[in-house]
């Protein structure tokens, strides 16, 4: 069926005062240049895109069983239409049967919810000194293992710690597989984090958390992202990390793109939840195990974009932090961006920028 509907329309052009109409894809756009100061009408933006999901509604997705499902259809009503499913560092079996729920998932998507594209293999083969909230069962990659893993689910991003022995010859093969990689969770120098984009690394996970921080002196690995990089992932909760570093970043990383790190806990009340193998606790708004140290987030897409506008982005900047380059950035040139011919993945939001409507390859989402 197709639907029409009408407002100040994001394109990639710019703002468009009329109607999009759509089925599964964009059909049209019509109407004219939008000076958004000039009328009262909803904003319709491309559906979010989130690259960092662990859960939400309850569930984590290493709990297997319909966690992904849920999880998918949790995000749907924040706005997010595509997500990835992102593991935990855990021992070989718990991946296996992870990967395998994610895979069948993948494969049997649900009308209305946000579509998984995929797996964010978090861990393991990270730094066991930058753990952050993961489980500690950290180990070396191989590519043997990595290729075996892409057997149960589609693997579009592996978090490694290029320091590790091993790892840097690891990051040129994956990327040659067409597997993006994300330095992360590592404790690695400055030196070490050139060197690994040098062999074909792409992006950073959660930007200045669990990595080794900037000094004058001494870089770092988020020196190296500040420096360097031309995509990084980042929580903008305010709670991972200041505003002030944000701006920071914004200003260094060209196409700099929001994350939420989303546990259980999103959508929940306060209480107890797992992560992982992990048990941590929701409240005042974060997570954390029982040492205090924060633990994924509550995060919702449409809160992050809120929290960008807040910040002092104009809202096509904090649309495309929150889906365009995210879609970009692993190669899903048909979403992220309202246009004749692309997934109609959309969300209307009124003018205080609060979800009204998600449509999802042209469903809409009960929110």
């Amino acid at each position: 069926m197709r639907n029409t509907i009408t407002g100040n329309i994001l394109t990639p052009s710019g703002w468009i005062n009329g109607a999009i109409h759509f089925t599964g894809r964009i059909d049209a756009i019509d109407g004219v240049d939008a000076g958004l100061a000039d009328n009262p009408d909803d904003y319709i933006l491309p559906g979010f895109i989130d690259l960092h999901v662990h859960g939400g509604g309850g569930r984590d997705i290493m709990q297997c069983g319909d966690a992904p499902h849920v999880i998918a259809a949790m995000h749907a009503r924040h706005g997010t239409t595509s997500l990835l499913a992102t593991t935990m560092t855990a021992p070989p079996p718990e991946i296996t049967a992870a990967l395998h729920a994610i895979g069948q998932a993948c494969a049997a998507q649900r009308p209305g919810s946000a579509r998984i594209l995929g797996v964010h293999l978090e861990g393991p083969y990270i730094n066991s000194g930058k753990l952050g909230a993961q489980p500690a069962f950290a180990r070396v990659a191989t590519l043997a293992e990595v290729r075996a893993l892409g057997q149960y689910a589609p693997l579009r991003l592996i978090t490694v710690a290029p320091e590790i022995d091993g790892h840097l010859q690891l990051v040129r093969e994956l990327a040659d597989a067409g597997i993006r990689v994300q330095i992360g969770h590592s404790a690695g120098t400055y030196e070490d984090g050139v060197a690994a984009l040098a062999h074909g690394a792409a992006g950073f996970t959660h930007l200045f958390n669990a990595m080794s921080g900037l000094h004058h002196r001494e870089p770092g690995m988020a020196g190296a992202a500040l420096a360097h990089a031309q995509y990084a992932e980042i929580i903008v909760d305010l709670l991972h990390v200041h505003p002030g570093a944000i701006k920071v970043a914004l200003r260094s990383i060209p196409h700099l793109y929001c994350v939420t790190d989303s546990t259980a806990a999103t959508g929940m009340p306060d209480g107890e939840y797992m992560l992982g193998s992990h048990r941590v606790h929701k409240c005042m708004g974060g997570v954390r195990l029982p040492d205090g140290t924060l633990a994924g987030s509550t995060l919702t897409m449409d809160q992050a974009l809120r929290n960008l506008v807040g910040l002092g982005l104009d809202l096509a900047d904090a649309s495309r932090r929150v889906s365009t380059y995210a879609a970009d950035y692993i190669g899903e040139t048909e979403r992220g961006r309202l246009q004749p011919g692309c997934h109609a993945d959309l969300v209307v939001l009124d003018r205080a920028l609060n979800v009204k409507a998600v449509y999802v390859e042209g469903e809409r989402s009960r929110l």
